[in-house]
């Protein structure tokens, strides 16, 4: 995506997830009542029975399994997700609780216009291992008063990226992993849609890990 590409026509997302998919309801929502930018065209899993594809089907977004264990090398594996994300033109990448790592060949390809969301405010609680129920265990266990969302654009390490938007999300005495999840959960809602919308109206400039965000002058 370009410029002028941009302006031309809305941001082509693809959303990437291993689960039940809210982020990726959340993310059409916004596209359906405009305040995301964009139109998400394609869903991508590496789970046959993820719950995201049924969400994908009921609103008429295309979905497609891929699997690493269904290709004899990476070079195919790696050939196949091009093939169709190149297939569906799709601007930006958007990974919503995808349990499996980006090849570098296809985070490479989409510099700065893949994202991700992360339930913990990062750098802490991040790294490789650590999401989902995970990192809400990690942070009860720590003591920390105040955890949060983190949405980051994806370079080849895991959850290192430049930081588009974080938001704080309080810890209470006695919260359970659930109660803290739910918490958590609901500010991803909110978050996600907003951090993808700065990039599809390019308004993210990237100086080494340092993002800065454009202001909207309309």
């Amino acid at each position: 995506m370009n410029d002028s590409s941009a302006h031309a026509r809305r941001a082509r997302i693809a959303v990437f997830a291993s689960g039940g998919g809210s982020n990726f309801q959340a993310i059409y929502d916004a596209t359906a009542d405009g305040t995301l930018a964009a139109d998400v065209v394609l869903c991508v899993s590496n789970r046959s029975d993820a719950g995201v594809l049924d969400r994908a089907s009921a609103v008429g977004i295309p979905s497609v399994v891929i699997r690493t264990k269904d290709f004899q090398d990476d070079a195919e594996y790696v050939s196949r997700l091009v093939g169709q994300l190149e297939s569906y033109g799709v601007d930006l990448v958007a990974l919503a609780g995808y349990l499996r790592k980006i090849p570098s060949d296809i985070v490479r390809r989409y510099h700065h216009r893949m994202v991700n969301i992360h339930p913990a405010l990062l750098p802490s609680f991040g790294g490789k291992g650590m999401y989902g129920r995970r990192v809400h265990e990690a942070v009860l266990e720590s003591g920390v008063r105040w955890t949060g969302v983190t949405v980051h654009l994806v370079d080849e390490e895991y959850d290192t990226g430049p930081i588009i938007l974080q938001e704080p999300v309080p810890v209470y005495p006695g919260d359970s992993v659930e109660e803290l999840a739910a918490r958590v959960l609901e500010i991803e809602h909110q978050l996600y849609p907003r951090a993808l919308n700065l990039v599809a109206e390019i308004r993210v400039r990237v100086e080494g890990k340092k993002v800065h965000i454009i202001p909207d002058l309309n």
